[in-house]
């Protein structure tokens, strides 16, 4: 059933939530962060706006049963997917179920447009008598100018809908025409744009999110050093930190640090009690309590609830 809605979010366990908990969120400065998420449910498509104020890296893990395109809504956005950036008027047209790190760079605007595979495929052969399937590794595609317009105007028009008087929305016609028209521009940008280049798809940095992120989330307790990385995921140190460098735009050792700190958030806002200071520290491998305090509050402005007088021995 047609639908949608517009939630404003000051916390990034709210925003993850929002996004269907597709992904997991590290932002570089947690006290800067403030988003606005748009949804809208039409009969074949669904689109999102996402509107953030502060850089961040999120690891995501997109569901298979969908297909998604991924662009930038805005010409001064950033936007980095899987190592590649994305300039504004290119898609990225993603491999089912890929797992892979997005980050920015500053206050981004981007959107996303999902459908099933079968509708993609049905869609593309009625309106381009094309067979379109979803790549095995994310591509990024290069729209005519026109198409780009078009599908950008029309997701652009979409949320306004339902930012301003969703009822609209839920119009059976409405939203049948929007689907209709913005199906043929997708289908269009997807079809009528670069031409990939032949031969195999050049698998790039973004090969190494999903066995990186497992091999941390095994080892949260400690700083892994990169010879122990390189050797767990089959890499040089030399090419692992070329990789992370465009994946995630810091040092390693930094993403682990906060990573970990926004751990040790995540687990002291849903438990709402105050914790034991050592027990914590030990978890998430912080060198002692007193660096662990500074450290989040530097991240959080604020003092974590921790109870220090019963000390593990």
């Amino acid at each position: 059933m047609p639908g949608g809605g517009s939630s404003i979010f000051t916390d990034p366990g709210g925003y993850e939530a929002g996004l269907g908990g597709m992904l997991d969120l590290l932002v570089l400065r947690p006290r800067q962060f403030h988003a606005r998420l748009t949804w809208v449910e039409l009969p074949h498509l669904r689109l999102l706006r996402a509107q953030e104020a502060a850089a961040r890296i999120a690891y995501v893990r997109l569901p298979p049963e969908q297909v998604f395109v991924t662009f930038l809504t805005q010409p001064d956005a950033s936007l980095v997917c899987g190592g590649e950036t994305l300039r504004f008027g290119d898609l990225m047209f993603h491999a089912r179920g890929e797992y892979l790190h997005q980050r920015t760079t500053g206050a981004t605007h981007w959107g996303a447009i999902s459908l099933s595979p079968d509708s993609l495929a049905g869609f593309a052969r009625a309106l381009a008598d094309r067979d379109l399937v979803p790549p095995d590794v994310a591509r990024v595609m290069r729209p005519q100018s026109a198409d780009c317009r078009r599908l950008l105007r029309l997701h652009a028009e979409a949320i306004r809908i339902a930012e301003r008087d969703l009822r609209q929305i839920a119009h059976r016609e409405v939203a049948r025409a929007l689907d209709q028209d913005l199906m043929l521009a997708l289908i269009s940008g997807l079809t009528r744009g670069a031409v990939p280049r032949d031969g195999e798809p050049d698998r790039g940095p973004g090969a190494i999110s999903a066995a990186l992120e497992a091999l941390l989330a095994v080892h949260r307790d400690r700083t892994l050093r990169m010879r122990e990385i390189g050797d767990a995921v089959g890499m040089s140190e030399a090419a692992l930190r070329s990789d992370c460098a465009k994946l995630l735009g810091i040092s390693l050792q930094r993403y682990q640090r906060l990573r970990r700190l926004a751990l040790a958030h995540a687990e002291l806002m849903r438990t709402h009690r105050a914790a034991n200071a050592d027990l914590l520290v030990q978890r998430y491998g912080f060198s002692d309590i007193h660096r662990f305090v500074t450290d989040y509050w530097r991240a959080f402005g604020e003092m974590p609830s921790i109870d220090a007088r019963n000390r593990v021995t």
